[in-house]
């Protein structure tokens, strides 16, 4: 008995050593403003913003502004994901309205209200992969083919899964208020194609904001929801989500490919997560995290 007593002092010890390392390299990478998830968000917003007047007045073709506006779409989740963890600036601080700004604001051509966002993703870091409370489980699936065949079914009219799940786990929190910013912006939404197309717009809205709002959702779901925590079976801080080789490289998988940093770290902006895993590698290993082939 003195023996088992013994070897888990040294292992609580051993665990004690690699969280305090861990955290020491995490600190290094946190803090300071993400100008450039600022731009990105305000950016991004702005070029979607300016295809409307470009193709309605006859400047820009739309077959050229429809390969933009899905790419704007598809680009517009991650500046608001760094204001929902208040990377931009947290609550008290100067830079708060801006946080706020981007966070509201960049997603609007993917037709998600900021706070419904903010609110289910803080539920899905809580609850990763549970069964019941992770928002996003819905999005779980056995391979890539099969998740873009789930992502599309959990966006059909009488589906109470994926997005259209998250007013269920909006009221289970206290938050029916949220979930109403929903009702409120697919109204907008609806009503807005339904005006152009009224108006004679109907292609352009079409394929200026339908068509790449959902060639965007699943995109996203697949490199955000999906990738980074299939199979989704295990829970826990260090077996909850992975590090991953994407075939489109880390660009193209939007930095997913160490959104195992992000799940330990939540606050450390998206740009430096490369760094801080290569830095944090060893420690990873030393917890039997999962990490691919990264």
């Amino acid at each position: 008995m003195a023996a088992i007593g013994e070897l888990r002092s040294v292992a609580t010890a051993h665990n004690r050593q690699l969280m305090q390392r861990e955290q020491a390299i995490a600190r290094k990478y946190m803090g300071g403003v993400p100008w450039l998830a600022v731009a990105w968000g305000l950016g991004n917003f702005a070029v979607w913003l300016a295809l409307w007047p470009l193709v309605l007045f006859g400047i820009l073709p739309l077959w050229a502004a429809f390969p933009v506006a899905t790419a704007n779409v598809i680009l517009c989740y991650l500046p608001s994901h760094e204001a929902q963890h208040d990377i931009i600036g947290r609550r008290g601080t100067k830079w708060r309205w801006l946080n706020e700004l981007v966070g509201h604001l960049s997603t609007i051509p993917l037709v998600l209200p900021y706070r419904a966002a903010k609110l289910t993703h803080l539920e899905h870091h809580k609850h990763t992969n549970h069964p019941e409370r992770d928002p996003d489980y819905s999005m779980r699936a056995d391979g890539p083919f099969h998740m873009l065949w789930v992502s599309l079914k959990n966006r059909q009219p009488r589906s109470n899964r994926g997005l259209r799940g998250y007013r269920e786990a909006l009221e289970r929190i206290g938050r029916p208020d949220a979930a109403l910013d929903g009702v409120l912006y697919n109204l907008a939404y609806y009503a807005l194609l339904c005006g152009f197309a009224w108006a004679g717009y109907g292609i352009e809205a079409l394929l200026l904001w339908w068509l790449p709002r959902h060639i965007g959702t699943a995109y996203i779901q697949f490199f955000l929801s999906w990738a980074p925590h299939h199979p989704a079976r295990a829970v826990g801080r260090y077996r909850n989500t992975r590090a991953w080789r994407s075939a489109l490289g880390n660009i193209g998988s939007m930095g997913m490919q160490y959104h195992i940093v992000h799940h330990l770290h939540p606050t450390i902006p998206l740009t430096r997560t490369p760094a801080a895993y290569r830095e944090m590698r060893p420690i990873l290993e030393a917890r039997g995290c999962d990490l691919g082939t990264l």
